[in-house]
C-alpha cells in the first residue's frame, strides 16, 4: 500500500478528515471523525507505518501472528497497534484495519452522533 493508496483509505471512511495538529511533528497525518483520531501516520517517512485503533484482544492476536503489528508507539498499548506497511500484509487486510478502527471510535460517539453516521 502507498501512501496516496493509505490516505485515500482513511479519508474514505465515512466523514472522515485528515488534520496536522501536532507542531512538533508538521508532517503527522491524523485521520480523524467528528474530532477524534482513528489513524495516525507520517506518509512521507520510510518505511510507511499508520497507527490503529483496535480492540485490546485482537490487537494481541495481530501482534502475535503478524511481524509487521507492533504495539503502539507513543500511544496506549492496550487499544493501539502500529502496522509497518512493508507488504507483509495484503492491503485488503490493512483497508479491514483502518475500518475497525474507525468503527472503534465512532462506537465511542454519543448514540445521535454515530446514527448520523450509519452506526448503531
Amino acid at each position: 500500500m502507498t501512501p496516496e493508496e493509505l490516505r485515500a483509505c482513511c479519508l474514505g471512511q465515512n466523514d472522515a478528515w485528515e488534520d496536522f495538529p501536532f507542531p512538533a511533528n508538521p508532517g503527522l497525518s491524523t485521520f480523524k471523525v467528528k474530532g477524534r483520531i482513528f489513524a495516525f501516520s507520517s506518509l512521507d517517512e520510510a518505511p510507511l507505518r499508520v497507527s490503529l485503533k483496535c480492540e485490546p484482544e485482537i490487537a494481541l492476536r495481530l501482534r502475535e501472528t503478524c511481524p509487521a503489528v507492533r504495539p503502539g508507539w507513543h500511544l496506549n498499548k492496550r487499544h493501539w497497534n502500529t502496522v509497518t506497511l512493508d507488504g507483509s500484509l495484503p492491503d485488503r487486510v490493512v483497508r479491514e484495519m483502518v475500518e475497525d478502527s474507525w468503527d472503534l471510535v465512532v462506537a465511542g460517539l454519543p448514540r445521535w452522533e454515530r446514527l448520523r453516521l450509519g452506526g448503531s
